[in-house]
């Protein structure tokens, strides 16, 4: 057993994972496809320590409480089975980006949490296996593990994971991030899976995946931003009609976030290629080529209610680095 500390980033999902069969293995009800976002870090450090008596969580300078202690927890406890082990983990997360808002903090989270708990308790898992781990602790964590554009498919838990589609420098696809709240919000994404099979348009959003996968996946393939888009926009308001009609309903939306896609539209309209996606959140993601980072960034910037722009390019996977946390 070695102290070890993981990088990892959170992705965007292009198709979006909304529902699961099993809520225990976090399986999906359909599969999605994701980018790693680069710009956008987690590092955790976790180290077994024999003389302790509980395991210790500090995320974000602060010691973990409640139901994300809980979630951290359960992970190692995993960990541990897999490795015949007993002994109890000091784990300190840092990410430099606002957790809990619509910008998959959990992907990134437990991605880095599997790959630096695995290697401090002396596993060496596969990237498929490490993809299924980082699964159990968050679904859309198994995307942070491979490198660049990824997919997720699969309904068993020996069989869903996420693999590389095409890696980080195949399309210099950006996203532009338009965060109109830090707010961590009030119902969590797991809890949200759990409410959408009882909106009435689930089972039709469900319908339209396959079709929907099949033209992101070719659009990602040839870098065509148009076709991603058109699907990208046409998932993400699906996902949210089910969150809003489902019971209870979530609103994830701000007046903020409103005012965003509407000027992402009439953008659009004058010739600017830019499209928004959103995860469960009130922050938009903005996706456009690199040439018009700065164009969008400006222009994001000077809506009211926008109170900071991100922008990453395609990100790299989930890694093991040297310079620990603690």
């Amino acid at each position: 057993m070695t102290k070890a500390t993981a990088v990892a980033h959170p992705n965007i999902a292009f198709v979006k994972y909304w529902g699961r069969i099993d809520d225990d293995l976090n399986l999906p009800a359909n599969p999605s496809l994701s980018m790693n976002l680069a710009a956008l870090r987690t590092v955790t450090t976790v180290e077994f320590r024999p003389e302790l008596r509980s395991d210790r969580i500090v995320i974000d300078g602060a010691p973990a409480s409640g139901q994300a202690a809980r979630r951290v927890m359960l992970h190692l406890d995993r960990v541990r089975a897999m490795a015949g082990l007993k002994g109890w983990a000091q784990v300190v997360s840092r990410n430099d980006f606002p957790a809990g808002t619509g910008l998959a903090s959990s992907s990134s989270a437990f991605a880095a949490l599997s790959a630096a708990g695995s290697q401090a308790a002396g596993l060496a898992l596969d990237e498929r296996s490490l993809s299924r781990l980082a699964r159990l602790g968050s679904g859309s964590a198994c995307r942070s593990v491979p490198a660049g554009f990824c997919l997720w498919q699969g309904k068993h838990d020996e069989t869903s994971w996420a693999c590389q589609v095409a890696p980080p420098d195949h399309w210099a696809l950006h996203d532009v991030i338009a965060i109109v709240s830090r707010t961590p919000k009030s119902v969590s994404s797991g809890e949200g899976h759990s409410l959408a099979p009882t909106s009435p348009f689930y089972q039709a959003r469900l319908q339209t995946i396959p079709e929907l996968l099949e033209q992101v996946h070719r659009a990602v393939v040839d870098r065509d931003l148009d076709a991603l888009g058109r699907a990208m926009e046409r998932d993400a308001l699906a996902m949210h009609g089910v969150m809003m009609t489902s019971q209870p309903s979530l609103l994830y939306w701000r007046p903020e976030t409103l005012v965003v896609l509407d000027a992402v539209r009439a953008w659009r309209s004058e010739g600017l290629a830019v499209y928004f996606t959103l995860d469960a959140g009130p922050n938009v993601h903005c996706l456009c080529r690199g040439s018009d980072v700065a164009d969008v960034g400006a222009r994001l910037r000077d809506l009211p209610g926008v109170v900071d722009v991100l922008v990453s390019g395609p990100g790299a996977g989930v890694r093991l680095v040297v310079d620990h946390l603690f």
